[in-house]
Formats: C-alpha cells, sequence, structure tokens
C-alpha cells in the first residue's frame, strides 16, 4: 500500500520534467534552426561576393587583352616612339600575366591593376596623338617640297617665291638641328652613395638626363653645363666649376660633362662635389649645351 503511494505520489514529477525536456529541446531545435539559416545566408552572400569578384576580374583581363591587341596594332615610322611602344607592349604583356596569377578575392591588387589599366590607355592614347601629328607634319613638308619642285620649272616671278619657300624650310631644318633633352632630375646622396632627401647628410648632388634623338642635329662631342641653385637662388661652384658660352653669352656652370653625341638618344648624369653644405629648402638644376637650355628640375630638402 505505502509504495503505491509513493509511486503514485513521484507520477507527477517525472511527467513534469519530461514536458521540461520536451521544452528545452525544441528551444534547442529552434536556435539551431536560427543558425542554420544564417549560416546559410552567410554561405550565400560570400558565394554570390566571390562569384562577383571572379567576374570583375574576367572583365579587367578581357580589358587588358583589348588593350594587348590596341597595342599590337599600333606602330609608327619613328624609332624613338617604335621603342616607347615596345616597353608599353612588354607593361602590357607582364601586367596580365601578373593578373592572372592574383586570385580574384584579392581586392587590393585587382584594384591596383585597374589603376595601371588607365595609366597604359592613357599613354597609348599619347602615342596616337603623337603619332598623328608627325604623319600630319610629314605629309606637309612632303606636299610643300613637291610645290616647290614644281614651282622651279615657272617664270623667274615662281622662282623667287620658291627661293622664299626654301628659306622658310631652311630654317625650320635649322631649328629642327638643336639638340633637345628630357626627363633631367636632380638627386641627393649621402656617403653610403644612397638617395636622401636629408640636407644634414648630403654629400653631391647628381643631375641625370638625355638628349633626345636627332638624325638633323650635329654629331660629335657635346659638352652639357649644369646649374645648381641653392633655395636662396645662389649658384653652387666648386673648384671644378667653368664658365661657359651660351648663345655668346658667358655664364658659369656648377659641372659639366662631355658626350659623344652620334643622332640617338644619349643619357647622361653629372655630379656636384664638393659643396660644403646643404640647408633645407629646394634646389633647382638647369642643364644647358652651348646652344641653349635643355631642361629644369627640383629637388626638396628637408
Amino acid at each position: 500500500m505505502e509504495d503505491n503511494r509513493m509511486i503514485e505520489q513521484g507520477q507527477p514529477a517525472g511527467q513534469g520534467q519530461e514536458a521540461g525536456l520536451k521544452k528545452t529541446m525544441y528551444v534547442l531545435a529552434a536556435v539551431a534552426a536560427v543558425l542554420l539559416v544564417a549560416l546559410a545566408a552567410v554561405w550565400i552572400e560570400r558565394s554570390s561576393l566571390v562569384k562577383e569578384l571572379k567576374v570583375e576580374k574576367e572583365d579587367l583581363t578581357r580589358e587588358m587583352i583589348a588593350l594587348q591587341n590596341d597595342y599590337a596594332s599600333l606602330s609608327s615610322d619613328y624609332e624613338s616612339i617604335n621603342m616607347q611602344l615596345d616597353s608599353s607592349r612588354e607593361e602590357v604583356s607582364q601586367l596580365i600575366e601578373r593578373i592572372k596569377k592574383t586570385e580574384a578575392t584579392n581586392r587590393t591588387k585587382i584594384r591596383q591593376y585597374e589603376k595601371e589599366l588607365g595609366t597604359l590607355r592613357s599613354i597609348m592614347r599619347n602615342y596616337i596623338v603623337q603619332i598623328d601629328s608627325l604623319n600630319t607634319l610629314n605629309q606637309k613638308l612632303t606636299a610643300d617640297a613637291a610645290a616647290a619642285r614644281k614651282e622651279a620649272a615657272e617664270s623667274r616671278r615662281q622662282n623667287e617665291e620658291l627661293n622664299k619657300a626654301v628659306e622658310t624650310l631652311s630654317g625650320q631644318v635649322a631649328a629642327g638641328a638643336v639638340i633637345k633633352g628630357r626627363g633631367i632630375r636632380l638627386d641627393a646622396y649621402n656617403a653610403s652613395n644612397r638617395v636622401t632627401d636629408r640636407s644634414s647628410r648630403v654629400v653631391r648632388l647628381m643631375a641625370t638626363l638625355s638628349l633626345v634623338e636627332n638624325e638633323l642635329a650635329e654629331k660629335g662631342p657635346v659638352r652639357v653645363y649644369i646649374q645648381v641653385k641653392d633655395p636662396d637662388g645662389a649658384l653652387l661652384t666648386n673648384s671644378s666649376s667653368k664658365e661657359f658660352l651660351l648663345d655668346g653669352q658667358p655664364m658659369m656652370a656648377s659641372a659639366s660633362r662631355e658626350v659623344d653625341y652620334q643622332g640617338s638618344e644619349v643619357e647622361l648624369s653629372i655630379y656636384l662635389n664638393d659643396i660644403p653644405d646643404y640647408v633645407k629648402g629646394i634646389y633647382t638644376v638647369e642643364a644647358f649645351t652651348e646652344k641653349g637650355s635643355l631642361g629644369t628640375a627640383e629637388l626638396m630638402l628637408r
């Protein structure tokens, strides 16, 4: 009798525990379902993003290949431009290879490649403008020469007009025979022969530039002079500095160097040593031949 009463008294407690377990299981199942849905949403979003990035990389690759084809179809009759074109074509090829080896999810690299693509497109547009301009000039000069030859067979009055045209063309040729420079820059070096922008560490300056290709220019030795001025505009000189004539007028050079110019482009560097000290500020350099200026550049020391 007592055992039956104990069982009857314990029966409601067991049922309560079972109900509590069921509620807990329902709650856990609901939480698991929510987590599963959240994980599925994250996975779907990530898969969509990865897909978009892959499409973006494929589009970038196609644009680069199209640009490569554009460069391949571009040509000129001028050796200097063709050399620049070859260099740009190599840059495009290398960029395509880098894009292919880069994961689509590397957004930093992809953005960098997009900027490089824009730069290479801009460079190609400049090439097209240069080639069109030179072709137009050649066509004009060819037409002028043909007209001059035709007029040479006409009357004295026409012959006098031809002489005037020849004088004009001669002036253009003389102007075109002047050696020009490009890419001039000024760098400062420390005692370890490394580039520096600290005025207290500078032991020498180096100016670099190129003499542009010009088949019309006189061949042979050419001396290039540089004038380097400090932030106050004072000319920097040392015991090796010398005077030179610019269009017949005497000028003092900070340093100079002679090169053998045979009509092809020549790169050269000119050092300026033995300057006691350098101060903070902007230094300027201008390069010359005895026929004129080759260009200017600036250097900031701090």
